[in-house]
């Protein structure tokens, strides 16, 4: 599925600051359900949560 995520803490305006990626489909447990989303928006709490991160990561890590 498509996701919004990063590796590194980065200025807003790096083209790496929050690359379109490609995340695996999550699997529902007993009592959840699978939404298909239509849209989606990047809100200035996310780019506080991923400014603010200290270490980089191997793997990307998804916002919301």
């Amino acid at each position: 599925m498509k996701a919004v995520g990063y590796k590194k803490p980065s200025p807003i305006d790096d083209p790496e600051s929050l690359p379109d990626i490609e995340a695996p489909v999550p699997r529902p447990a007993v009592h959840d359900l699978l939404v298909e989303v239509k849209a989606v928006s990047v809100n200035p709490v996310d780019v506080k949560v991923r400014s603010s991160t200290a270490l980089e990561r191997v793997e990307y890590e998804t916002l919301g």
